[in-house]
């Protein structure tokens, strides 16, 4: 097993600092204001082509009014289960009574702790360490998260405890990466937590309570998966904080990286022009979509009359796709929801052969050719897969460029119903083939002045 790395301390010390450090990445918001991170994010360390260890940032433990509770609890659950602990301290701030309460809290935990100084560039290693022996938790280590300053012989140290760790692979390359987008107070947190079985995320009535893109892996069967969470997404317009607009970069993001794309619509409010922007990012970029309307056990028969034409209706221009029902809070509905992620999954990464590819488009071909362009026609000679997730079809023949999008949905829908795709499109690139007998003549030479 690979060691777990937590990070954890004060607000505002470096934690999401150290933690994009460690893990090489960007995963992890960073801003000067305190209380930005709130889930627990986790992380692999790599180093020289090997996994070595998964590291997990936290929620700074402090006194906020509304998420405090929240995160205190996420913060000891990552306490129990990790193998290292790295206590990170803020050099500039000297000792704070709340770095001793914590201290105090690692102690009574048994558990192998580090104390990391952060923020000491420039500082000798025995003048930033001085203060800080009274946690009394072992000899502090001096560093710079932003820099990376002794960050690297810090993880050496604590991986020399983990020997086993260095030769370990990676066994989330074949995962399924499911991405839960939406707008705010959808419940995709409440969802997530449904699908893992355990309060994973902090989920409050308050919109905007996730920030950061938090990845969960998880097993179902002999199938394994990657949930990840992402921040609710508004209109462009209304989007002013710095923070959110931070969060909304890594949910496009996680789109990007996802294999399935869960957009969790709230069935109580009703689905907006706002779902439908995002379904239309999501397909514009070619993942395969599912919809799950949340909160459906607070609807009455009309009521889900109406929620369930008004989505056909605001959703026709999507690829054939799956829509679940669910409650999240009270899991009712949400055992099909994985299930429908790997049905997904393998529309997106499905192989065609060339041969059964030609066989299909002869057939469409047949059932209805491509219009005439000023008399003259368009041939369409052979086809064959050229990418996956989403499929991605070279088609190869003679005056393509004149091939009208009409046509193209044509040939998509065809070939999505004849593979039987959900909730992915078959996407075309048209070639044009080039005449072998054509004489190429050379290219007649400048003269020279």
């Amino acid at each position: 097993m690979l060691p777990v790395i937590a990070l954890v301390g004060r607000p505002n010390v470096g934690k999401s600092t150290l933690f994009n450090t460690l893990t090489r990445s960007r995963e992890a918001l960073v801003h000067d204001r305190p209380g930005i991170t709130r889930d627990r994010l986790y992380g692999r360390v790599r180093r020289h082509g090997t996994l070595r260890a998964l590291v997990v940032d936290t929620g700074g433990l402090g006194d906020d009014p509304v998420f405090g509770e929240h995160v205190d609890r996420q913060v000891e659950r990552v306490i129990r289960e990790a193998d290292e602990i790295l206590l990170v301290v803020d050099y500039r701030d000297g000792v704070n009574p709340r770095d001793e309460e914590i201290g105090h809290l690692l102690r009574k935990s048994g558990k192998s702790v580090c104390v990391a100084v952060n923020k000491a560039e420039g500082i000798a290693a025995e003048l930033a360490c001085a203060e800080f022996q009274c946690l009394g938790l072992g000899a502090p280590w001096p560093i710079s998260a932003k820099r990376g300053d002794r960050v690297e012989i810090l993880l050496d140290e604590l991986l020399r405890r983990h020997p086993a760790a260095r030769d370990d692979a990676d066994r989330n390359n074949d995962a399924v990466r499911v991405a839960v987008v939406g707008r705010p107070n959808a419940g995709k947190s409440t969802l997530v937590n449904a699908l893992v079985g355990e309060e994973r995320m902090i989920v409050l009535d308050e919109p905007g309570t996730t920030r950061d893109s938090v990845s969960v892996p998880l097993a179902r069967g002999d199938r394994e998966f990657v949930i990840v969470d992402t921040a609710g997404m508004r209109k462009r317009k209304a989007v002013v904080e710095t923070v959110e607009q931070f969060s909304v970069v890594q949910a496009v993001r996680a789109i990007e990286k996802a294999n399935v794309c869960l957009l969790v619509l709230d069935a109580w409010r009703g689905s907006s022009d706002q779902d439908a922007a995002i379904a239309g990012m999501i397909d514009d970029r070619g993942r395969s979509i599912m919809l799950v309307a949340n909160k459906w056990d607070r609807l009455n028969h009309n009521q889900k009359q109406s929620f369930t034409s008004d989505t056909q209706r605001r959703f026709s221009f999507l690829p054939r796709h799956e829509t679940l029902t669910v409650s999240a809070l009270h899991g009712t509905g949400v055992g099909g929801v994985l299930a429908a992620a790997a049905r997904a999954c393998r529309s997106a990464m499905i192989e065609l052969a060339t041969s059964d590819l030609n066989r299909r488009l002869e057939t469409a071909l047949a059932s209805r050719a491509p219009p005439l362009h000023a008399g003259h026609a368009v041939r369409i000679k052979f086809a064959h897969q050229v990418g996956r997730n989403p499929p991605l079809v070279a088609v190869h023949g003679n005056r393509l460029e004149h091939v009208p999008p009409t046509y193209t949905r044509y040939l998509t829908n065809f070939l999505q119903k004849s593979y039987g795709l959900w909730g992915t499109r078959v996407r075309i690139q048209y070639r044009r083939a080039e005449n072998p007998y054509a004489v190429k003549r050379p290219r007649a030479r400048r003269a020279s002045s």
